[in-house]
């Protein structure tokens, strides 16, 4: 009975989802038969938001692309991936990375389908403040990108830690120092280290003993997938 009772739940849902996509003009009818092969107990009201954005990018993009990759297995892997990952999404701008990342996908005739599909993995892997810290490396000189510096100054401001530090300090500091190095750890950023002039060896952190940044820039994977998710100059943030 449970199980019967979860795949009517399930079966509502998709039903439901399909409905929304069959009102919408354009990529509605050619995208709803996906919805059935995706995830259980997904998430109505966030694969809604998701078709309206995806919608307003498909209905830019030529009709011959979209049915090139409505008739392409890799190309229906893209809109299914899209699928799943908006029905995780937590955030409208999430899924708006998501849309914009398949549309791309479909409409740059220079990227394959399975690197629009790596692009969304790589994303997967990012929570939100990450993206802000990749996106912060795209102009990341000093007195640069005000505007989006002062957007979230709450997660970009650094935070000065040092051996006196209160615990909270210290874990602040720690995980604006996790984000950066997992962002270098999925190659999306670079670091520079500063070298000591006398020895040609890299300067080391007092404080974390690791070799000293000087500064940090994106990878062209990096940019690349800035670039796919909508942040297509320093302006957009």
């Amino acid at each position: 009975m449970a199980d019967d009772l979860k795949q009517d739940k399930t079966d509502a849902l998709v039903a439901t989802v399909k409905s929304v996509l069959g009102t919408v003009p354009f990529a509605g009818p050619l995208l709803s038969e996906l919805v059935g092969n995706l995830i259980p107990n997904q998430r109505v009201d966030r694969l809604t938001n998701y078709v309206k954005e995806l919608e307003a990018r498909l209905s830019r993009i030529d009709r011959e692309k979209i049915d090139n990759a409505l008739r392409s297995e890799e190309g229906i892997d893209l809109f299914e991936e899209g699928f799943v990952q908006a029905s995780r999404s937590l955030t409208d701008e999430r899924r708006k990375y998501v849309a914009n990342v398949v549309a791309n996908g479909v409409d740059d005739e220079t990227i394959e389908y399975s690197e629009s599909k790596y692009i969304l993995k790589l994303l997967q892997e990012l929570n939100e403040q990450e993206i802000i810290w990749l996106r912060f490396f795209m102009v990341p000189t000093i007195g640069g990108d005000e505007e989006f510096r002062g957007k979230h100054r709450n997660i970009l401001e650094p935070v000065p830690a040092h051996l006196g530090s209160d615990e909270r300090t210290i874990e602040k500091a720690s995980l604006q120092d996790s984000y950066k190095g997992h962002l270098e750890h999925i190659g999306l950023i670079r670091p520079h280290y500063r070298m000591d002039r006398n020895t040609g060896m890299p300067e080391f952190d007092k404080f974390s003993g690791k070799p000293s940044v000087s500064y940090r820039d994106l990878t062209p994977i990096g940019r690349m997938i800035l670039k796919q998710i909508g942040f297509t100059d320093y302006n957009n943030g």
